[in-house]
């Protein structure tokens, strides 16, 4: 019986591996979108609740546009795309929009003056196809002012679909706009282009006039231009045609590639175009730091359309053999003879003083060392019961002494005629 492949993906016949196979990305896509359709009919089968404008026939497209089921690309690295969080989204151009709605509400925030732009879309020459879909053009400094109350940020956040920022400031709105638009990431304004092109004359850059807008550029300042309508629009519909990819210090990015309700080849194409780009662009050292690509639903499993075969980078990565454990070891206490012992004598320490010397020392390495409380009222209890007895016996001694003095006073005659003197005792100091 022959042996049963358990490969998960499948490689290019020929060239290098390092790509993506066609027919393995085509299976994955067709699998996942059967699958959500699936997921749906019988979501909407066990669902008791009844959408009574479906029942009458007044589907809208925007409520099909906000159900829309999102399709995802995890990438997943061996390495740390970038090394810090970057509050600037990059973009990556897709071939099929993500944004086709045409009712859609498009929130513009650009920079101070607001009404530069405002005139741009008000002008003959910009396509009223766009500007219908612009809602509401908004400066950065009336942002500020007017959405500073957490309630307002989410009214903003409900009154339309897509948001558009200019590129200069787009880094300035987390502090801004907060976490009623960061935290789910569903809107979080995208980054465009409001900045004319650099002026020129004979080939050459023209020096920057006091008072317009300047760019640096090689280490000098350049004088731009205000942007043209059809500039603007063209920077507009490029922004709405990209996918976004939020860099952060970890080793998995996901990108939103298309929806449950594309077909499988529009699926693939988005999805080649968002690798292609991620690996040129964004993810360092390119192919070889890829550990797996995965396309997936909100709630279902990930599809794999391409795995790595090594888990390292570059082939100095590979160990022969595993190092062995290092043992770290214990510093020595302050003051002990071992840290006096491992340390050298220095002069002109961190406090300004002078360190003596291991022989320098050896004197005062002879006193004892000091002693625990408890050791110390020890000792004391000793030396006072000593004290007591050593008086005990100068008291015994001292009356011994009286008694055998009165003895031979008494023993002894007095002589005739002479007055008999009296002995006096000696007086005995107190015994305490």
């Amino acid at each position: 019986m022959a042996p049963v492949s358990t490969a998960l993906t499948t490689r290019v016949a020929s060239g290098s591996p390092y790509q993506l196979d066609a027919d393995q990305v085509q299976r994955a896509a067709s699998s996942l979108v059967k699958h959500l359709a699936t997921e749906a009919e019988s979501k909407k089968a066990k669902s008791t609740r009844q959408d009574l404008l479906a029942d009458a026939g007044n589907t809208s497209e925007d409520n099909a546009e906000d159900d829309e089921v999102p399709v995802w690309l995890i990438l997943t690295t061996k390495q740390h795309v970038v090394d810090q969080k970057k509050l600037k989204p990059g973009k990556i151009p897709l071939p099929y929009s993500l944004n086709t709605s045409p009712t859609a509400r498009i929130c513009l925030i650009t920079a101070d003056p607001q009404r530069t732009y405002k005139d741009i879309l008000a002008d003959p020459s910009f396509p009223t196809s766009l500007s219908s879909r612009i809602a509401r053009v908004i400066g950065i400094s009336k942002l500020k002012s007017k959405y500073k109350p957490y309630e307002n940020r989410r009214q903003l956040l409900a009154e339309y679909d897509i948001f558009l920022a200019d590129d200069r400031i787009v880094t300035y709105l987390p502090q801004v706009l907060g976490k009623a638009f960061y935290k789910g990431g569903q809107k979080r304004p995208v980054p465009v282009s409001l900045v004319g092109k650099p002026d020129r004359a004979d080939g050459k850059t023209v020096k920057p006039v006091k008072g317009s807008g300047l760019i640096v550029k090689g280490g000098e300042k350049v004088a731009r231009a205000v942007i043209t309508p059809s500039d603007m629009a063209k920077e507009i519909e490029k922004s709405l045609s990209t996918a976004l990819v939020h860099l952060s210090p970890s080793t998995t990015t996901a990108v939103k590639v298309g929806k449950a309700s594309w077909t499988p080849d529009k699926l693939v194409a988005n999805i080649e175009a968002v690798v292609n780009g991620m690996t040129e662009k964004f993810v360092s050292k390119g192919w070889r730091n890829v550990r797996g690509i995965h396309i997936k639903g909100p709630n279902s499993m990930a599809l794999p359309i391409w795995l790595a075969d090594e888990l390292w980078v570059e082939e100095k990565d590979v160990l022969d053999k595993i190092p062995e454990p290092v043992k770290k070891e214990r510093k020595p206490k302050k003051g002990s003879l071992t840290a006096e012992a491992a340390v050298p004598a220095i002069e002109g320490t961190k406090d300004g003083k002078k360190r003596k010397s291991l022989g320098d020392d050896a004197d005062e390495l002879d006193k004892p060392a000091k002693k625990s409380k408890k050791a110390e009222s020890d000792d004391l209890a000793k030396e006072v019961a000593l004290r007591k007895e050593k008086l005990k016996k100068q008291k015994a001694g001292a009356l011994a002494d009286v008694e055998a003095l009165s003895k031979t006073s008494e023993k002894v005659p007095a002589p005739v005629g002479d007055k008999v003197k009296k002995t006096k005792k000696p007086k005995v100091a107190p015994v305490a």
